[in-house]
Formats: C-alpha cells, structure tokens, sequence
C-alpha cells in the first residue's frame, strides 16, 4: 500500500513538473511573438516618420513634395508601395513552411519597414498629435483584447467564421464606396471595422495560443512566432486604421 502511495505521488509529481515546463514554454513562445510584433510596430513607425520626412518639404506656400515624395506619393510607384505589403503578406502564408527561420525573419522585418512607407502618407492627411493619441488607444485596446484572449477559458474557434466573414463584407464595402464616396457608408464601414479587429485580436491571439507544441523544434516555433506576430500586427494595425478615421484630427 505504501508503495502505491509513493508511485501516485511520483506520478502526481511528474506530471506537475511536465506542466510546468509546459507552461515555461508556452509563455516563453507567446513572449517571442508579442516580441516580434512590437519589433515591427516600431519599424513601421520609425520608416513612415522618416519616409514623410523625407518626402515632404515645408516651403512659404504650404507642404511640397521633395523628389522623394513626388514618386512615392504621387507617381504611378505610388501603387507598389501601396500593393507591396499584401503582396509580403500572401508570400510569407504560402512560403514560410519551406523558408529557413532567418528568411522567415528577414522577410517579416522587410515587411514591416514596406509597410511603414506604406503608411507614412497618413501624416498627409492627419494631425502628428491625432496619429500619437489613436496609437495609444489602439494599444490600450489591444492589450486589453489580447489579454482577454490568453486567459479566457472560452472557446473562441466559433467565432472565427463570423469574424471572417464581417471582414469579407468590410472590403467589399470599402471597395464600393470608392465610387460611392458615401460619408454614411464610410462610418459604418468604420465601425463594423473597429469591431471586426477588435474580435479578431482575441481570437487570434486564442488561436496563437493554441499552436504551441511543446515538441517543436526550434525552427519550428521561431516560424510560428512568426506568423503569429504577423497576425497580431495585422490586427493592430487595421483597428489603428478604423479608429483613426474617428478620432484623427484632419489637416487644414
């Protein structure tokens, strides 16, 4: 009987330590991709301020375009800094299983500086201080989503088809009020997009969660951080997007 009880114990035991290192690891890996995903965030930050600096000049009669900001903003080059980053992001989902880790990681960080020339023609259009204080709240709100998403007991898995389908309707929209150019639309758009981002934060976040193995090698897990990180920032940036509509200031 004694030695029964000291094997329960030696298995209780074991089995506590397996979770720990479980544990251990899993927020070790969850560390790696909110890493690399503030990495990126404050690349695409730092290119974007130096690209319109760059490219835009202040003279007596207003801003002007330096030769930088003529082709990037207004030459047909406009369209593949605009078009580039989907074009990172469908190359990253198809290819990643057959990329080592470095290239993985070399691409996600040519991504992110591609995309802050992206979006560095924001602050054409919107006040520095109005970008400043969207970005905080988009921050507040995603950490809070996130964090929903990590420590919930909650199965989230149901709402991913609702959620992608609210996205599918938000393009579709944004496409048609192209030659709408409805005001109506374009806040409702804004709206259902602020919601859509806000759900999909913490689902993905469940989701990345969710791909943790334990047995994975380092490669493997490097490439999963990755892709989790890609979609964490995809998030982020798409509800900063939505929400700057409602709370950025415009330029006179």
């Amino acid at each position: 009987m004694a030695n029964y009880d000291q094997e329960r114990l030696h298995q209780v035991e074991l089995g506590r330590r397996a979770d720990m290192a479980i544990d251990q690891g899993l927020r070790s890996y969850m560390l790696s991709v909110y890493n690399y995903m503030a990495g990126a965030l404050a690349l695409t930050g730092l290119v974007a301020l130096f690209a319109y600096n760059a490219a835009v000049v202040e003279t007596p009669a207003g801003l002007a375009f330096s030769e930088f900001g003529q082709a990037i903003y207004a030459s047909p080059l406009k369209w593949v800094v605009m078009l580039a980053p989907l074009g990172f992001i469908f190359f990253l989902s198809f290819r990643i299983q057959k990329m080592s880790l470095f290239a993985a990681q070399s691409t996600f960080w040519l991504f992110a500086g591609v995309m802050g020339l992206s979006l560095s023609s924001i602050f054409l259009v919107y006040t520095g201080e109005s970008i400043t204080t969207t970005f905080f709240v988009t921050a507040a709100a995603f950490g809070s989503l996130s964090l929903y998403g990590y420590t919930t007991k909650r199965d989230l898995t149901g709402m991913g088809s609702f959620l992608f389908m609210g996205l599918i309707g938000v393009i579709i929209a944004m496409v048609v009020n192209i030659f709408l150019q409805s005001s109506a639309l374009q806040f409702a758009v804004s709206v259902i997009g602020v919601l859509v981002f806000a759900g999909l934060t913490a689902y993905d976040t469940q989701r990345i969660k969710g791909m943790y193995y334990e047995g994975d090698s380092v490669a493997a897990a490097g490439k999963k951080a990755v892709m989790g990180a890609l979609s964490l920032y995809l998030d982020f940036i798409n509800m900063f997007m939505f929400l700057l509509q409602f709370l950025g200031s415009q330029r006179s």
